[in-house]
């Protein structure tokens, strides 16, 4: 791919982050100052190959305007839909309008306000070289349990090959979105956006990535990610 291709980075954040157990979706929980959606932001368009960024976010959310974020790169707001993949397809819909067809698309978690520069640069440079794109990923280390309808091991799986699914997941637009519209006219289902890829014939490469990537899901990682944004912090002071 040409290496002159923008990036965008598409961020859905329309969720309610029901299993964090707040009445504040996670996305506006905040942590050494900031929200961490302001976090995950800073840190996207901190990045010299990102360009710019999509929020996609609730139409009714009612904090985003409150924050007062002032972007140091283009930023543009979407609305969200009930489901994740109507979310990215909504931002993806809006960077085409914004950007034309010639663009890559960077889609993150709204909560993973962690990842690396370093990382970041290794995946989209390996979507610029791959014509299927690329993600973040990890390779499994813990031992798979098959869980049988009792709640007992039913059967040890093998881990040898299975990678945990991280993001960006970083594509070329025009495959990206006709993969997401495909996947929304056949009502399916699916859990990221490489998924998309994957069922429209496509073989995303596997970037490792660092298990510091941490995603916000439940109470206990908003403390841990606020030891490593230190440690991050302290680790650039040195540099």
């Amino acid at each position: 791919m040409n290496r002159e291709i923008p990036v965008w980075a598409v961020i859905p954040a329309a969720g309610s982050g029901t299993r964090m157990g707040s009445a504040i979706p996670k996305q506006y929980l905040g942590f050494h100052g900031k929200t961490v959606i302001e976090h995950t932001l800073d840190r996207l368009l901190a990045q010299a190959e990102i360009d710019g960024a999509i929020l996609v976010l609730d139409e009714d959310d009612k904090r985003w305007e409150g924050l007062g974020y002032e972007a140091s790169k283009p930023l543009f707001v979407a609305a969200g839909g009930s489901e994740r993949q109507h979310s990215v397809y909504s931002g993806l819909a809006t960077l085409q309008y914004r950007c034309g067809d010639d663009c890559i698309a960077l889609v993150h978690d709204a909560v993973r306000p962690l990842v690396s520069s370093r990382d970041l640069s290794r995946v989209i440079q390996a979507a610029r070289e791959h014509p299927a794109g690329a993600i973040l990923a990890a390779p499994v280390t813990d031992t798979l349990k098959l869980e049988n309808r009792n709640g007992e091991i039913g059967s040890t799986l093998s881990r040898e090959g299975l990678w945990r699914a991280l993001t960006p997941q970083v594509f070329h637009l025009q495959p990206l979105l006709q993969a997401h519209k495909r996947i929304i006219d056949e009502e399916r289902q699916i859990t990221d956006d490489a998924e998309a890829v994957e069922l429209a014939g496509y073989a995303p490469r596997l970037v490792p990535g660092s298990a510091t990537n941490l995603k916000i899901t439940m109470p206990e990682d908003l403390s841990l990610a606020e030891t490593l944004w230190l440690h991050q912090r302290d680790e650039e002071n040195d540099e």
